[in-house]
């Protein structure tokens, strides 16, 4: 099923409308937002001398700073009486960063997100279980609005109460549910843990995000559910969930919304662009939004994209799904390392649970990792609960000589028993840094 004809049009016609609304959205923002006025006269360019997609090299990148820097309304495009929606994200200050919606801001996003939902399986007359959390974050609102705009029967039960939700999707029998893949893993977790089987529910697909997840993490997923798990991608500084989405025929990238976002690919260090097919820091540019247009937004995530035709039939830019960001990799004695990639080495590992936590601790003057993992069930009967047994030693060096292999970094592993890792209802907590508390001890 095709929601939209764009998704399917050739490259001349996509490119052709996405110039076009280029143009207008950098008038937009030259004629409305002090901020970017400023921008372009720094670098003598006006709306004029964008002519082709190639000009916008000539702009100037927008970084989560700015936002920061001109909190709460300082970017916004429109007079306020037109902002029907605020939303926002986190801060490292705690104020949040702040995004606003004009109603047809809102009928845009809902119909993106609508079409998302078909690219991952999702059909008009079914039931959506959407267990993003709703507030100030996009999660919630952004799947919920689509489903609704799609004609799906929505169960808006957002995030937590573990037990509720079983219950609904038992009772509701929904078809898809939505939330980030540690939640809903969480979900499952529960499901077996009082007699209930994850594979016998109603639901068939899945559409997680919010949160980097490997392929281990989606078979995992789908194994637990029977189910196809998709990636959504977005994020709220470009408008929220529905930027792009992995197809349920092929799960082969997530093609992106052409005609609302243009993307590129840029080298985080040089911010040149690099090849179709190469990893680096995805930018997005927002073509159709009103209320709060962004010019070439550094997302801080790594990723690639390729322009090949999908196998599900759709010819919209596909990115790969995201590595992991540039300020969540680990840097250890000069070796970079991503969170997912432990996740992906980690996984392959049989009795190993799919939770874990890394800390970033101090060793004299020396940076190093430990690495938490659980043990399954299953091998924890086996030791007979004994955690000291010469199995779990054997564990623990297999575990280590894993990631000293493939992440080449060296890491002390501990091995906790079922359950022992907290579980989260929203986004799980992959890192934790202890190296600034050490040091202050």
């Amino acid at each position: 099923m095709i929601l939209h004809s764009i998704e399917t049009e050739n490259r001349q016609t996509i490119e052709k409308l996405q110039l076009e609304r280029l143009k207008s959205t950098v008038e937009r923002v030259y004629n409305n937002v002090p901020f970017y006025r400023e921008k372009f006269n720094e670098r003598n360019i006006t709306p004029d001398e964008i002519n082709s997609l190639e000009d916008i090299t000539k702009l100037p990148f927008t970084k989560k700073q700015d936002l920061r820097d001109n909190y709460p309304f300082g970017l916004f495009a429109v007079d306020r009486k037109e902002i029907v929606r605020i939303h926002g994200s986190s801060g490292t200050s705690g104020k949040p960063t702040v995004v606003a919606y004009t109603r047809n801001d809102i009928k845009n996003w809902s119909e993106i997100v609508a079409r998302a939902i078909v690219i991952a399986g999702g059909k008009p007359g079914e039931m959506l279980h959407n267990a993003y959390g709703y507030g100030l974050f996009t999660g919630g609102l952004g799947l919920h609005y689509g489903s609704e705009y799609l004609g799906m029967s929505t169960v808006p039960v957002s995030g937590g109460n573990t037990e509720r939700q079983i219950t609904l999707i038992e009772d509701f029998q929904p078809t898809v549910i939505c939330g980030t893949p540690s939640y809903v893993l969480n979900i499952a977790e529960h499901m077996e843990e009082i007699g209930k089987d994850p594979r016998k529910t109603s639901l068939k697909y899945g559409i997680f995000g919010a949160e980097p997840w490997s392929e281990e993490m989606r078979r995992t997923l789908e194994e637990k559910f029977d189910i196809k798990a998709c990636d959504i991608y977005g994020l709220s500084e470009v408008m929220g969930p529905g930027v792009s989405m992995e197809c349920h025929i092929a799960q082969d990238g997530l093609h992106v919304a052409e005609d609302h976002f243009y993307v590129e690919v840029i080298n985080p260090e040089t911010l040149e662009p690099v090849a179709d097919g190469e990893d680096g820091e995805l930018v997005f540019t927002s073509l159709t939004k009103e209320a709060f247009p962004v010019i070439r937004y550094r997302t801080g995530d790594i990723a690639s994209i390729t322009r090949e035709k999908c196998k599900c039939g759709r010819t919209t830019i596909r990115m790969s799904r995201v590595k992991g960001r540039i300020d969540d990799m680990i840097i250890i004695r000069g070796v970079n390392v991503f969170p997912s990639e432990i996740e992906h080495y980690m996984l392959t590992v049989e009795e190993l649970a799919p939770f874990y936590q890394v800390h970033l601790v101090k060793k004299g003057i020396m940076d190093a990792i430990e690495l938490n993992v659980e043990v399954t069930d299953s091998f924890y009967k086996q030791i007979q609960g004994n955690m000291n047994s010469a199995l779990v030693q054997q564990l623990k060096k297999k575990v280590q000589h894993l990631m000293k292999n493939h992440c080449l970094v060296s890491m002390d592993v501990t091995v906790h028993p079922p359950k022992s890792i907290k579980r989260s209802e929203g986004k799980a907590v992959r890192v934790v840094d202890k190296r600034k508390v050490s040091m202050s001890v």
